[in-house]
């Protein structure tokens, strides 16, 4: 009998915990249409991602606006998290621009805080949910410094490239000084194990020069345009 009651507390615990995942699943796809509502009519769009704890006269910082600027005046939008630091500074150079500035904010206990240089803001609960925004509008990636938010976007866009889930694009490393150690680390460490190829290193790129970084994007499309193709917009929609 004790074996029978305590079965049913467990069943009934269950119920209530899968009652609150399912409504779960709803929440997250509200986060899916209200995002792709927004950005559905901004494209060409440049993702811009670092360090949220850059200050503002930090050379990073002024560097990062300075990109977000021109890619901005060159008829780009530019789609930065939306928080302090080299998110700000993006917003920040997008704004002053004349493409849309656009914050993908997510909701953080602690440092995310939402800048005020936004044409276009769309706040997240999850992770995962932003991170496809930030891919399937996205021409080109920009990553500045940072830490291992950074890190994580820089992985997904390599990943989602590298299998073939997205369309080629560039992905820009700036700030060469920064990078190098991590290159060389995939050289030496995961290249020679043949965890990876060398034709995974070559989607990326690192440029010091901001004008550079402009130019890497419109060669890239120069001879195919930024409109996806036919097999690329399915990826996109399977994204």
């Amino acid at each position: 009998m004790r074996a029978h009651l305590d079965a049913e507390k467990l069943r009934d615990k269950g119920e209530g915990r899968l009652t609150r995942e399912a409504w779960k699943i709803f929440q997250i796809i509200a986060e899916f249409v209200h995002g792709y509502e927004k950005l559905a009519d901004v494209e060409p769009c440049v993702s811009i991602f670092g360090s949220a704890r850059i200050e503002p006269e930090h050379p990073w910082y002024l560097k990062a606006q300075e990109i977000a600027e021109k890619l901005s005046n060159a008829g780009f939008s530019v789609i930065s998290g939306g928080g302090p630091g080299v998110m700000e500074a993006a917003n920040k150079g997008a704004f002053r621009g004349t493409g849309y500035s656009i914050g993908l904010n997510i909701e953080l206990p602690h440092e995310q805080h939402t800048n005020p240089y936004q044409d276009v803001s769309i706040s997240f609960e999850h992770f995962y949910s932003r991170k496809v925004m930030f891919v399937k509008y996205a021409v080109a990636y920009v990553v500045m410094p940072g830490g291992f938010g950074t890190l994580d976007e820089l992985a997904e866009c390599l990943t989602l490239v590298q299998t073939g889930k997205t369309r080629k694009m560039p992905i820009i490393l700036v700030e060469s000084s920064f990078w190098k150690g991590l290159i060389d680390w995939w050289q030496g460490s995961m290249l020679a194990a043949g965890t990876i190829r060398q034709e995974d290193l070559d989607l990326i790129t690192m440029i010091d020069d901001t004008d550079e970084v402009v130019s890497a994007i419109f060669n890239h499309y120069e001879k195919r345009g930024f409109a996806p193709s036919a097999a690329e917009t399915e990826a996109l929609l399977n994204l």
